[in-house]
């Protein structure tokens, strides 16, 4: 609501006409129920499965087809939900169709625990001992310029814990206690504390079952 009443009175400003940019909302049956504001302020609305946000507006499938279908210029995925999943940009920007936030790339590198950990280091930013600790992107002019972030994937994989013996390789440098995390992990799932070398390889393999294909590091 706030983005549309932002826009709507820019577009007023700059063209006497609050209408020159028109909304396309995605709407589930309990928003339609509950008679959300949004639905009322715009121009067109599309509705999508109800349920949890992975039938709706966490899917970037289901974004990208009615972004197609309509079609749209660009989308804002708003807070939470798609709106920090690197694959909607990427999907978007293929597609001709542009994304109003970060590039996927950046989104990336700075949303992803290992990637932002490796990010911050080449930054100059303290960060707790852990499984990457030094490693750091040499970025070339060129991404300079363009203000672009990446971390490249054999620097990305130098931080992860591969197996059993690896993690226990880098638990010894980092020091115990540690926790074993898994990257694409979130709201206390894929994340372990370990007290000592005889609880790691429970732990590990916790960690890798409960968000499976997740790369995996560990941290003081």
């Amino acid at each position: 609501v706030k983005c549309m009443r932002s826009i709507r009175r820019w577009a007023y400003e700059m063209f006497r006409n609050e209408r020159a940019i028109r909304f396309v909302v995605m709407v589930t049956p309990e928003d339609l129920k509950a008679n959300a504001e949004y639905i009322k302020m715009a121009d067109h609305y599309v509705p999508v499965p109800g349920g949890t946000n992975n039938n709706n507006y966490a899917n970037v499938e289901l974004i990208l087809d009615i972004a197609k279908r309509i079609p749209v210029q660009a989308v804002w995925a708003g807070w939470g939900h798609a709106s920090e999943n690197p694959k909607l940009p990427e999907l978007l920007h293929k597609n001709g169709i542009a994304f109003m936030g970060p590039p996927s790339q950046a989104m990336w590198a700075l949303g992803d625990k290992i990637a932002s950990s490796i990010v911050a280091q080449t930054a100059g930013i303290p960060t707790l001992p852990w499984s990457g600790a030094g490693l750091t992107v040499e970025w070339t002019e060129n991404d300079q310029k363009k203000q672009t972030i990446n971390v490249p994937s054999d620097v990305y994989e130098r931080g992860c814990i591969k197996d059993v013996e690896d993690g226990l390789t880098a638990s010894e440098k980092v020091g115990y206690p540690i926790m074993v995390k898994a990257s694409e992990g979130g709201g206390g799932k894929g994340i372990r504390k370990v007290n000592t070398a005889d609880d790691f390889p429970n732990l590990f393999r916790q960690v890798q079952t409960e968000v499976p294909g997740s790369p995996i590091f560990v941290m003081q």
